[in-house]
Order: C-alpha cells, then structure tokens, then sequence
C-alpha cells in the first residue's frame, strides 16, 4: 500500500522550517543553511549531490546519514509545494528555471508541484515535474498513480506539509528539531494542536545536536 511519508522536515526550536526573505540566492531565506547543517556532511547528501571528492570524501555515517538515506528509500512519487521548486510568485514570466537542481534532479521520479499558474511539465534528466492546481487529496492522488506502486514522499515546504497534516492525509512524519531560533519565516505547526494525539511518537537524538523525531499515523478508525 502506498503511504506518503515526510522525510527530514528541519525546525527551527521556535517552529520555523524556512526563513523569511527566500531568493534565488538564498532559498532558505534568512535562515541560511542553518537548518539543513547536520544534512550537508552526510554521506547521503555528498553522493545524491554530485558533491562527492577525494578532497571531501564520501560524506560522514552515522545517526544523520542513516535519517536523510531512509529518505530515499522506497520513492516513487515526490509532492512539493512551488516554493519548493522555485522562488518564483504569481504567473510563470520564465519558464526557463528549471529548479534548484541543475539538470539531474535528485528525484529520477515524477514530481508533482502544486502551484495555481499553469505550466507545461518538465522532464529535467531523469525526473518530471507536473505542475498542477491539486487539493491535497487529488494531489496525492496524482502521485500514488504514478508512483508505480511505491511511497509518495512530501517534500514541502511547510505550508504544503501542514495543510496534508490537517486533511489527515500524512502517514509518517520525520521531523528534525534543529537547535537554532530563527523569529521569522514560515512556521509548521501553527493551526495543528493536539497533532502529537493522532501519531506514536519515537525521538532519536544525534552527537550533532539535532533530535530527529519519527511520528508515525496511529491506526484510523
């Protein structure tokens, strides 16, 4: 059956999951990478980026490497919010962007990106991106047809992530608790109290200072 897992969500300890101000530059806006730090050394993160050298080696092992390598197991499908994609607002004026990625996207599966402005898909290398005007249970929909039989990971951001926790549609939710205060950004918990209620709760703590907690969809009636 296929599920829809979040993998590897970072939050800020006052619940941010991107800073404000988002460029091209910086997608994280004002946050930096300081959310993502415990990622980028991973042996995970140097081989799916390219990144991967003799001067740097093969990216470090241990508690994180294990956290970001589960993301990538068992993907068929991707779903991400435009923000995601692109900092890009309103109508697509250039359609050359081609996202973050350069021209071999991570993913090498379909991606659905749900943005209210048309666009024709786009196949980049190995992954195509579907752009599509998509509540989140059509969206899912979408992706589980084309997942061939695997997971759908929700990729975010957090405006996408919270608004498939409240249609109660999240199977399992990974989120790292980054030990950073960033004031401002987009938040991903507002408007979900009580959400702890519908999951078992598992936490696992990491020498680089991040606390990874795996929440896991109780059983619904």
């Amino acid at each position: 059956m296929t599920r829809l897992p979040v993998h590897n969500m970072a939050v800020s300890l006052d619940g941010f999951a991107t800073g404000e101000g988002r460029t091209l530059e910086a997608p994280f806006g004002h946050a930096g990478g300081r959310l993502m730090e415990w990622f980028f050394p991973t042996r995970t993160f140097v081989t799916t980026s390219g990144h991967e050298s003799e001067a740097r080696g093969a990216g470090t092992t241990g508690v994180d490497d294990a956290f970001a390598a589960a993301s990538w197991q068992g993907i068929g499908a991707e779903i991400m919010g435009r923000g995601k994609f692109g900092p890009q607002t309103g109508p697509w004026e250039d359609e050359t962007w081609r996202g973050w990625w350069g021209e071999e996207p991570p993913f090498h599966t379909p991606v659905a990106v749900l943005t209210h402005q048309e666009r024709a898909d786009l196949a980049v290398g190995e992954t195509t991106f579907l752009f599509r005007d998509l509540q989140p249970v059509d969206a899912l929909a979408l992706a589980t047809q084309v997942a061939g039989g695997q997971d759908v990971r929700l990729g975010g951001g957090p405006s996408v992530v919270r608004e498939f926790l409240q249609a109660d549609l999240v199977d399992v939710l990974r989120v790292v608790a980054v030990p950073i205060l960033l004031g401002r950004g987009v938040r991903l918990w507002d408007g979900l109290e009580g959400l702890e209620e519908r999951f078992d709760v598992e936490a696992t703590a990491s020498p680089s200072g991040v606390v990874h907690y795996v929440m896991t969809r109780k059983p619904r009636d």
